[in-house]
């Protein structure tokens, strides 16, 4: 039988449609919205469509005109459902009937059928008046939605204005006590103001871990905002590409122990020039991430290659569950984390991909993900995420 679409946002004229229409063997796929209507209109091919005029977002009359615009529902009838609507001004913008609710439940089916078998009403002389006057009133909602969405631009730029100057303030407001903590701690475990007894010192050193950690995210949130506002400085000297991803990962290992973290020796030397200590916190944040996805006994390959298109390349291998295709780009996105909540499994603030992303972009290379992966790293063929890192043998230079 026939393929109904049924654009109405009342869920039991939604029910009773089906209803009816079903038992005479029908397929009906409905929906509430009308950009959703037209989606699916696109998408399913019905043979005839019902659109009820007061449905949300884009009425019955915008829904009917653009639906007769499209090639893919030349000659599908389109049939206006409503208990408050205008028949001819229905069928001046392109419908081809229209049924007054309620709906009669005894002769439903049969109107169906009639514009199945090719009933078509038409719209009478007033009908080119009718559709002027409507058209018109779709201008006035267009430019009232204009309006709305200049308006809620530029309230979005102000938000975003001020999420910079936050994220700054607050960023330098968490550094400021950060370096006396870090100074004393230092002069404490050094023995510096006395000995200490085995059970301080291993307070103290929780207290180090706990500070470091701290520090670090201190550190990125300082990154981000010199980035995001555009005032992020770039050095420039020689280096050893190598030589940085080797400190990057014996980092690694020092905070995952819990991982086995597979390193060849990097072919030497690899001579480059940039900034070295951005990508080498960019390398952490890396590698970082892919411990942070990998459970205890996992394992993570890491290794350092010439990159296809020049430069060099980071490329980290996990042996996680993976990434969604969905949520490919956005991990890239500053404060975005695949679960954002407070009870989430994995910590972070979803800061590290994206500077890891915009430091490598301004060092001539770039950051990927590919998922899954297609080739073997270190030897290993592992079945999580795996992360190039790329970077130019000369970096450009200044701000970012």
């Amino acid at each position: 039988m026939a393929r109904v679409l049924h654009i109405e946002d009342d869920p039991n004229s939604r029910r009773l449609v089906e209803k009816l229409l079903s038992r005479e063997g029908h397929e009906v796929v409905d929906t509430e919205s009308g950009l959703d209507g037209i989606r699916l209109a696109r998408e399913q091919r019905p043979d005839l469509v019902l659109v009820d005029i007061n449905v949300p977002d884009l009425d019955g009359y915008e829904v009917t005109l653009r639906l007769r615009g499209m090639p893919e529902l030349e000659g599908v009838p389109i049939v206006a459902i409503t208990a408050e609507g205008d028949r001819q001004t229905s069928l001046a913008v392109g419908a081809d009937g229209f049924i007054a609710k309620p709906i009669d439940a005894r002769r439903f089916a049969r109107t169906v059928a009639s514009f199945l078998g090719g009933h078509r009403e038409a719209a009478d002389e007033t009908g080119e008046i009718r559709l002027r006057v409507q058209s018109q009133r779709i201008v006035e909602r267009l430019e009232d939605k204009v309006r709305e969405l200049s308006d809620a631009n530029a309230r979005l730029e102000e938000m975003a204005r001020l999420r910079r100057e936050f994220l700054q303030n607050v960023s330098h407001e968490l550094a400021t006590p950060m370096t006396p903590v870090v100074g004393y701690l230092k002069l404490l475990l050094d023995e510096e103001l006395g000995p200490l007894t085995d059970l301080q010192r291993k307070c103290l050193l929780s207290i180090e871990r706990s500070t470091r950690r701290l520090r670090g995210v201190t550190d990125t949130l300082l990154d981000v905002s010199a980035l995001e506002t555009g005032r992020m400085h770039y050095y420039s000297r020689e280096y050893d590409f190598g030589e940085v991803a080797a400190r990057a990962v014996e980092l690694a290992r020092a905070a995952h122990a819990q991982l086995n973290v597979l390193f060849p020796d990097p072919p030497s030397p690899l001579p480059a020039v940039g900034d070295p200590d951005k990508l080498r916190r960019s390398m952490v944040h890396v590698l970082d991430n892919a411990a942070k996805f990998t459970p205890r006994g996992g394992e993570i390959a890491v290794e350092v290659r010439r990159a296809a298109e020049g430069g060099y390349a980071l490329l980290v291998l996990d042996s996680g569950p993976g990434i969604d295709p969905r949520e490919r780009e956005r991990i890239f996105e500053p404060f975005y984390q695949v679960d954002g909540s407070v009870t989430r499994q994995h910590g972070g603030v979803g800061l590290g991909l994206a500077f890891a992303r915009r430091v490598t972009m301004a060092m001539g290379g770039g950051l990927d993900v590919e998922c899954p992966p297609q080739e073997s790293v270190a030897g290993r063929k592992l079945g999580g995420t795996l992360v190039r890192l790329r970077v130019a043998e000369r970096a450009p230079t200044g701000t970012s």
